[in-house]
C-alpha cells in the first residue's frame, strides 16, 4: 500500500511539474489565447502546441532516470559491490559502454521475477541500465551479455531522445490540427446572416477531443513504427558489441521464455511487447518486432 501511494504522489508531482513549467514557458513568450475575434491566430496557436507538446515530452526525459529508481526499486550498484553476481553485471555494462565509446552508464537492478531490461536517461552521459533480478537468475552470462549489449547500444544511437522528441512533435501537431479543424466545422455550421447561430463551445470541444483521439492513434503507429526500427537497429549494434552469436542467444532465450509464460500473469512482458505474437491491427502498435523476425535478420546478417 506504501509502494502504490508513493507511485501516486510522484505521478501527480511529475504532472504538477509539467503544468507549471509548460505555463512559465508559455508566459515569458508572451503567448496570449489563440483565438480572436476574426477567428485562429495560427502563430501562437502553433507556438502553444508546440510548447505543450514539446516541453511535456523532454521534461519527461529528463526526470525518466529519478522516475524509474522510485517507480521500480531500483537499486544502483558500483564496481565495490561485493556480490560476484552484480559485480559481473557491472563489469559487463562498463565494458559495452567503453566499447561503444560511451560514459559509462549507471548501472541499476531491481526487485522482480519478470524477465525485463531497459536504458533510460536525457543524454548519453546522464543514461541509467537497469535489469530485473529474474533476468540477472535466468540468463547465461553471454546471454545476459547480448541483452546488455542492446540496451548499451539504444544509448550509442541516441534512442531516448529521438522518442522524446518525435513523441514532442507527434503532439504539437496531434493539438494543432485537431483544434484548425474544430474551428473550422464549427465554422460551417454557422450562417453567413446570423453569426450567433452554430455549434455550441461543448458541442466543438467534444469535436476537438474526439479528432485529438483519432489523431493520436495514428501518431501512435508512427511511434511504434519508428520504435520497431529502432529494435532492430539496438540488436545490430548490439551484435557488434557483444558478438552475434551471443545477441541471438539473448534473443532465443527471451522467445523461450515468453513462449512458457503467462502474459496475463506478468503484464510487464506484454506491455513491452516482447512476446512477437501477432495481430493483424496490433501489430500497427507493437513497439517491438516479433522476436523470431529479429532473430532471423540477425542471422542473415554478415
Amino acid at each position: 500500500m506504501a509502494s502504490f501511494m508513493k507511485r501516486i504522489v510522484l505521478f501527480l508531482a511529475l504532472n504538477i511539474l509539467i503544468v507549471l513549467t509548460i505555463s512559465v514557458i508559455l508566459n515569458l513568450l508572451g503567448v496570449r489565447p489563440y483565438l480572436r475575434n476574426y477567428g485562429i491566430d495560427y502563430t501562437e496557436l502553433l507556438i502553444f502546441c508546440a510548447v505543450w507538446g514539446m516541453a511535456g515530452s523532454f521534461l519527461s526525459l529528463a526526470l525518466s532516470r529519478v522516475m524509474v529508481k522510485w517507480l521500480m526499486g531500483v537499486r544502483l550498484v558500483t564496481s565495490e559491490v561485493r556480490d560476484p553476481q552484480l559485480q559481473r553485471l557491472v563489469q559487463s555494462v562498463h565494458h559495452l559502454a567503453r566499447a561503444a565509446h560511451l560514459p559509462l552508464p549507471e548501472v541499476g537492478i531491481y526487485p522482480s521475477s519478470e524477465i525485463n531490461a531497459f536504458a533510460t536517461g536525457p543524454t548519453r552521459s546522464r543514461s541509467l541500465v537497469a535489469v530485473s533480478q529474474g533476468l540477472l537468475d535466468g540468463m547465461t552470462q553471454e546471454e545476459l551479455e547480448g541483452v546488455l549489449a542492446h540496451e548499451v547500444s539504444h544509448i550509442a544511437n541516441g534512442d531516448m531522445v529521438t522518442m522524446a522528441l518525435l513523441q514532442g512533435v507527434v503532439n504539437a501537431f496531434v493539438m494543432f490540427l485537431s483544434r484548425v479543424l474544430a474551428f473550422a466545422i464549427a465554422q460551417a455550421f454557422r450562417g453567413d446572416k446570423d453569426r450567433d447561430r452554430g455549434l455550441s463551445r461543448g458541442s466543438v470541444w467534444m469535436i476537438q477531443l474526439f479528432l485529438e483521439f483519432l489523431f493520436m492513434i495514428l501518431g501512435s503507429m508512427l511511434l511504434a513504427w519508428f520504435s520497431r526500427y529502432r529494435e532492430y537497429r539496438a540488436d545490430a549494434g548490439g551484435a557488434r558489441l557483444a558478438g552475434r552469436e551471443a545477441m541471438i542467444g539473448a534473443l532465443e532465450r527471451l522467445q523461450k521464455t515468453v513462449e512458457s509464460v503467462d502474459l496475463q500473469a506478468q503484464p510487464s512482458v506484454q506491455a513491452m511487447k516482447i512476446s512477437g505474437r501477432r495481430s493483424a491491427i496490433l501489430s500497427l502498435f507493437a513497439t517491438h518486432p516479433p522476436l523470431e523476425d529479429r532473430i532471423a535478420r540477425l542471422k542473415l546478417s554478415c
